[in-house]
C-alpha cells in the first residue's frame, strides 16, 4: 500500500429526533387570538340592541344561573326572598326585564313607569287618550292591560311583600247626570286589577289596600284633563328588616360614633389643661398652711385660761 494514500474515513450518523423545540410561541399566539376574540365581542355588543346587552351582562353577573334561586332575586322560595330598601332596585330590574318580553312592549313602554319611593316600588300604568290598559270610560281591562297585570302578578306572587292598588282619573266629569262618577270608576278599575292579579299568582292576603282617589292626586297638576292622569298604581311595600339586622346596624353606628368622638380635638385638648391645673393646687397648699397657728402654741393658752 502506498504511503501517500490517505485512509478512507466513513462517518455514520444515527437517525432520531432533532431535539425538543420551545413552545413559547404557542402561548403568545393564544394570547393574540384571545385578544382578537375579545375585541370582536365588544364590537358586536356595541352594535347590538339593548335587550341583548342586558342579557349578556346578566350572564357575566351570574354565569351559573343559580343566584336567582338563592333567595336574593325574584325566583326561588318566597319565604327566603324579602324585598327591603337595599334590594328593591333588583326587583325593579327584574320586573322591567319581564315586561320587555311582552308582545306589544314598544307600544306600551311609554305608559309604564317604575319608581322607588318611601312606600316601596311604585308601578304606574297610565292611560292614553284612546285607552291603553282599560276600555275608554269603563273599568274593564283590555288585552294589553290583562297581559301586563298577569305578568306582574306571576312575579310579585313569589314574594311575601304586601301590595297596595290605587285608581286615579282625570278631572273630566264622568257623566253630566247619574250617580256613577270618577270615584266609582277609579275604585272599580283598582278592584278589576286586584281580581285579575289574585287569580294569577298574588296571594289572597298579599293585597292589603284597594283605594280610589278619583282626580284628587293628579299626575300633572298643570293639566288636570291630561289622559295620563287616568292610571292605576301598584305599590310593592317594603318588608321591615329583622331585629337582628337592626341590632347589627345600631352596633355599627355606635362604634362609628365612638370613633368620631375619640378623634375630636376639643376633648383631647381639655385633658392637658386639667393636668396643668393640678400643680397649681399643690403649690397653693403651702400657702394655706402658713396662716394656721401651730397646735403647740394653742395648748398653753388653753391651760392658762383654766388656771385663771
Amino acid at each position: 500500500m502506498d504511503k501517500n494514500t490517505r485512509p478512507i474515513i466513513i462517518l455514520k450518523k444515527k437517525g432520531g429526533h432533532g431535539g425538543h423545540h420551545g413552545g413559547a410561541w404557542k402561548v403568545a399566539y393564544a394570547d393574540f387570538v384571545t385578544a382578537m376574540m375579545s375585541l370582536f365581542i365588544v364590537l358586536w355588543l356595541l352594535s347590538s340592541s339593548k335587550p341583548v346587552q342586558e342579557a349578556v351582562g346578566g350572564y357575566f353577573r351570574d354565569p351559573d344561573g343559580t343566584a336567582s334561586k338563592a333567595g336574593t332575586v325574584l325566583q326561588g322560595s318566597g319565604e327566603n326572598f324579602v324585598v327591603t330598601r337595599d334590594n328593591m332596585p333588583e326587583l325593579k330590574d327584574q320586573l322591567q326585564q319581564k315586561i320587555r318580553e311582552m308582545n306589544d312592549f314598544e307600544k306600551l313602554k311609554s305608559h309604564i313607569e317604575m319608581t322607588i319611593t318611601a312606600e316601596g316600588l311604585r308601578i304606574e300604568l297610565s292611560e292614553s287618550a284612546s285607552g291603553t290598559f282599560f276600555d275608554l270610560g269603563k273599568p274593564k281591562l283590555n288585552s294589553d292591560g290583562s297581559e301586563l297585570l298577569i305578568t306582574l302578578a306571576q312575579e310579585l306572587g313569589k314574594m311575601p311583600n304586601k301590595i297596595s292598588i290605587e285608581g286615579h282619573t282625570d278631572s273630566k266629569p264622568y257623566a253630566a247626570t247619574g250617580t256613577y262618577s270618577n270615584w266609582e270608576l277609579s275604585t272599580d278599575r283598582a278592584n278589576a286589577a286586584r281580581r285579575l292579579m289574585q287569580a294569577n299568582g298574588v296571594g289572597e292576603n298579599q293585597i292589603t289596600q284597594v283605594r280610589g282617589f278619583a282626580d284628587q292626586r293628579l299626575r300633572k297638576l298643570d293639566d288636570p284633563l291630561d289622559p295620563s292622569n287616568r292610571r292605576i298604581s301598584l305599590i310593592v311595600q317594603y318588608v321591615p328588616v329583622s331585629d337582628e339586622k337592626i341590632k347589627e346596624t345600631e352596633g355599627k353606628e355606635q362604634k362609628q360614633s365612638a370613633g368620631v368622638e375619640g378623634k375630636k380635638p376639643e376633648e383631647g385638648s381639655a385633658k392637658p389643661e386639667e393636668k396643668n391645673s393640678k400643680p397649681d393646687e399643690k403649690n397653693s397648699k403651702p400657702e394655706d398652711k402658713n396662716p394656721k397657728p401651730p397646735e403647740s402654741a394653742a395648748k398653753p393658752s388653753a391651760g392658762s385660761a383654766k388656771k385663771e
